[in-house]
C-alpha cells in the first residue's frame, strides 16, 4: 500500500557506512532514472523492468545496459544488494526481505512539484556516496529552471493537460506545477478540479482553453489514447493551440522535466504573439 513504511526505513541523513554501496538495485521507475543519472555504472546490479520502456522512461537507452529485474522479495534475497531504492508503494513482503538480509532500503515519494526534484537528487547522491555529483546536477537544474520560468499573471493564457481516457490534470501535481512555471493557468484547477478527473470532449471544447496539452504515453495508438486524436478535438485545437508532451518528461521528477517546461514556455510565447 502507498506510504507503507514498516519495517523502519533508515533516513538518508544517517551514515550508511565507511564506504559507498557497491551493489545497488532499483525497484521503481523513478528511482531507476535517478540511479542512472548519479550512480557509478559498476554499482548498478539491476533496474526495474520499466526502466527500458521508452514510453515512460527518459533514460531507457541507458537502462538497456543493465539487468532488468523483477520487483519482488525473491530478487532481493538472491542478489543481496547493499542498497535498494524504490517508491513508497513497495509491497510489505519486499521490505521484509530487505530487512532479513540486512539490506538498506530507501523509499522515494513522488515529486508533486518542481521544488521536489533537487531534494530527490541530493538524497540519492548522498545515498550513493557521490554528493558532489548531486550538487552539480542540482546547480544546472536550478539555473535552467530560473531561466525558463515566467510569472503567473491573472490574465495569463489558460491551458489544459489532456491524457488517456480523457483525464485532465489537476492541482498538487508535477504537471500542474510545470504549467504554472511556464506562465499558464490550469483550466482544470480553474474549474475546481483538484486531482486528475475525466472531462468529456464536449466540456473541453466548449471551455476553449488557449492551449491543449496532450499527455502522450508513447508512439502508436491504444484505445486509451484514441480520444487524444479525436477529429473534433483536432478541429477545435490546432496550430499553436495544440502541444504534445511525452508522459516520460513529467511522470517522474527529473532534470528532463524541464524539457516539458521549455516546450510549454515556447508555446505560451507563440500564443501571446498570436501565432498560428
Amino acid at each position: 500500500m502507498s506510504g507503507f513504511l514498516w519495517p523502519p526505513v533508515t533516513s538518508a541523513s544517517e551514515p550508511v557506512s565507511g564506504k559507498p554501496p557497491e551493489r545497488v538495485i532499483s525497484l521503481n521507475l523513478c528511482t531507476d532514472q535517478l540511479l542512472l543519472l548519479l550512480a557509478d555504472p559498476s554499482t548498478i546490479v539491476g533496474l526495474s523492468q520499466l526502466a527500458s520502456d521508452c514510453a515512460n522512461a527518459p533514460l531507457c537507452d541507458m537502462a538497456r545496459h543493465y539487468p532488468a529485474i523483477r520487483t519482488n522479495a525473491e530478487t532481493i534475497l538472491s542478489l543481496k544488494p547493499d542498497l535498494v531504492v524504490t517508491g513508497t508503494s513497495t509491497l510489505p513482503v519486499t521490505l521484509l526481505a530487505a530487512k532479513s538480509v540486512g539490506t538498506r532500503l530507501e523509499m522515494f515519494g513522488p515529486a508533486d512539484s518542481l521544488a521536489d526534484i533537487p531534494a530527490s537528487i541530493r538524497r540519492m547522491a548522498k545515498l550513493l556516496g557521490v554528493p558532489e555529483r548531486g550538487e552539480i546536477l542540482v546547480k544546472a537544474f536550478d539555473e535552467r529552471l530560473a531561466h525558463l520560468s515566467s510569472p503567473l499573471f491573472p490574465d495569463a493564457p489558460e491551458a489544459v493537460i489532456y491524457a488517456a481516457n480523457g483525464f485532465v490534470t489537476g492541482a498538487n501535481s508535477l504537471p500542474d506545477d510545470v504549467l504554472r512555471h511556464a506562465g499558464f493557468r490550469n483550466l482544470s484547477t480553474d474549474t475546481g478540479r483538484k486531482w486528475m478527473q475525466a472531462m468529456s470532449l464536449e466540456k473541453l471544447i466548449s471551455a476553449q482553453p488557449d492551449l491543449l496539452v496532450l499527455d502522450r504515453s508513447g508512439p502508436g495508438t491504444s484505445q486509451a489514447q484514441a480520444l487524444l486524436d479525436n477529429r473534433a478535438l483536432e478541429r477545435a485545437f490546432h496550430g499553436t493551440r495544440r502541444l504534445n508532451v511525452p508522459t516520460s518528461l513529467w511522470l517522474c521528477g527529473l532534470p528532463q522535466t524541464l524539457d516539458a517546461l521549455e516546450e510549454l514556455a515556447k508555446a505560451r510565447k507563440m500564443i501571446q504573439r498570436g501565432g498560428k
